[in-house]
């Protein structure tokens, strides 16, 4: 009972020959099945009699007769897709705005699933029906539904583009090859529009790429702004407080200059003061003396006054104002003089703050520098952190390979920079010699070292304890306010500089200008001999703390 309800799929009646379902099935005897009409063709085109599916040969001609089970099944299968054609044609719909209609529908338009490049024309699904069973539509293209199938046909032959001509990079119709086009080289559509097809999709790659480029310079050119932004806010702060400082130190000089100008006006003051008291007690003086005279000489009483005139004749000790005398205060010396000084000091303060900014900026390109125990001397010892290296004086028995220092005491840090800008520091503290800069790769190892840009070498060092030098090639003295503790180091690559700071003082020590690098820079460093204990502290690469 279960068969019964049973729905064979298609592909089980179709022909292998066809490809299409069974008309009139007849069996070989192998017990394969074939449409008749298809497997009396086969033979007959053939030299040989073979099944088409298992390749098995028989020596005479078999008779062939019709499957009448599978003519059962097949009729019902027929009778079974028809009515579901039927019953899906009932329950589709009809084409809305912006879509393809059937060709075939009358009345209602339903909408189209495929177009036939064949026919010319689009079908719904119950009119598509024929192009997937009939053998002869199966071979017929379809497309999904497209509009002006005419502009598919050939306006001068009224026959379907079916191949393209590729001497005139167009469509043609079979008329066109042996008429307009009889010399040209054409082609099959398809293998044109997959060639096409390949080149647009290489086209397609190439257009990605592109973008891709093109994104990737949007985003190294935002980075760029990101940068020159952080750039612009640290010179702006930097800025403000140089000027600030810089406004603080005019401040304190104009404050200064009015105070020096009202001391010496208080001065002048108190001056005056003091000689109009004095004049002013001599007029009291001389005032009462004068009544004195006025009462004496007013009485007729000769005797009186002759027996008092002496005492008004008697001598009284005044002053001689004549050059006495109080000169204005003039300012206009004391503002040249503080507006000179204020100069001075304001250059004096600059330099300062220029340097300390100047480190501040050299101060970000700080790089984690160690040791490279391969290059040391085989008397340096280096702590296991890589930081510090140090004279040991006992000559350690270590490979002399390439990298290794085996004449003077020197050690190269591991890290190489062929490009950009770096920056490291390293402690000198306590040394009475010291080598500190950058060197090639590809310096002499093995043999006297000659410290010069020449030779590959960009160094300052101390010897003697307190002389400073350039290791320029002739060595250039360095006069040094005071001792360096701590030497930073900084190379900008493609500048072609190599410069050394101060970093407690803030102070520019030396810079190598106008340099050509050509391959990788090492970091260098020798702690100089021990000299019985006199030189034995160790260099330290320091971690880098902006101030």
């Amino acid at each position: 009972m279960a068969a019964a309800n049973y729905l064979p799929s298609e592909d089980q009646f179709l022909c292998c020959i066809c490809l299409d379902v069974f008309t009139d099935p007849v069996s070989t005897p192998c017990g394969h099945n074939f449409c008749k009409n298809c497997i009396t063709k086969h033979w007959d085109t053939s030299y040989r009699c073979q099944c088409p599916l298992c390749k098995e040969t028989f020596t005479i001609r078999p008779d062939l007769r019709v499957n009448t089970l599978l003519t059962e099944m097949v009729a019902q299968f027929r009778q079974s897709a028809q009515q579901k054609a039927s019953s899906s044609s009932s329950q589709q719909q009809a084409a809305k705005p912006g879509e393809f209609p059937c060709d075939v529908c009358t009345g209602t338009k339903l909408k189209a699933l495929k177009s036939c490049l064949v026919c010319l024309a689009s079908y719904c699904e119950t009119h598509l029906e024929p192009h997937l069973t009939a053998s002869r539509l199966k071979r017929h293209q379809l497309i999904d539904p497209v509009e002006n199938l005419e502009d598919r046909m050939c306006t001068k032959h009224d026959k379907p583009l079916e191949l393209f001509c590729k001497t005139d990079q167009t469509c043609v119709c079979m008329l066109c090859t042996v008429l307009d086009h009889k010399t040209h080289y054409f082609v099959p559509l398809k293998e044109e529009y997959e060639e096409k097809k390949a080149e647009l999709g290489k086209t397609e790659a190439e257009i990605q790429q592109m973008i891709q480029k093109r994104q990737l310079k949007i985003k190294k050119i935002k980075h760029s702004v990101d940068l020159s932004k952080e750039d612009a806010d640290r010179e702006i702060a930097e800025g403000v407080q140089v000027f600030t400082a810089l406004k603080e130190s005019v401040e304190r000089g104009l404050n200064e200059l009015i105070k020096m100008i009202e001391v010496k006006q208080r001065r002048t003051q108190k001056l005056a003061e003091a000689l109009i008291k004095d004049l002013e007690q001599e007029i009291s003086e001389l005032t009462k003396r004068s009544t004195e005279v006025k009462q004496l000489s007013h009485p007729e009483d000769h005797l009186h006054l002759l027996q008092r005139i002496e005492s008004l004749k008697a001598p009284r000790l005044l002053k001689n104002w004549t050059e006495v005398s109080i000169r204005p205060s003039s300012h206009e010396w004391t503002v040249v003089r503080a507006v000179s000084q204020l100069e001075e000091t304001l250059n004096k303060e600059m330099k300062v703050l220029l340097a300390e900014s100047e480190l501040k900026r050299v101060q970000q390109y700080a790089v984690d520098v160690t040791l490279d125990p391969d290059t040391a001397h085989p008397k340096f010892i280096l702590s296991d952190n890589g930081k510090q290296v140090k004279h040991g004086n006992v000559k350690k028995n270590l490979p002399d390979n390439p990298e290794r220092f085996s004449d003077d005491v020197c050690v190269f840090g591991k890290q190489s920079f062929s490009s950009g800008r770096f920056y490291f520091e390293v402690q000198v503290e306590g040394k009475i010699e010291w080598f500190v800069g950058v060197a090639r790769e590809s310096i002499n190892r093995k043999g006297e070292i000659k410290l010069s840009p020449r030779y590959g070498f960009w160094a300052i060092l101390l010897k003697n304890g307190n002389e400073y030098c350039a290791a320029a090639g002739p060595p250039v003295r360095l006069s040094l306010k005071s001792r360096p503790q701590k030497v930073g180091v900084f190379v900008d690559y493609e500048e072609g500089l190599v410069s050394f700071y101060d970093v407690d003082a803030a102070a520019l020590i030396y810079s190598f200008t106008g340099c050509s690098f050509t391959e990788k820079l090492f970091p260098y460093f020798s702690p100089g001999d021990n000299y019985f204990g006199k030189n034995s502290a160790p260099l330290i690469i320091s971690p880098v703390r902006v101030k």
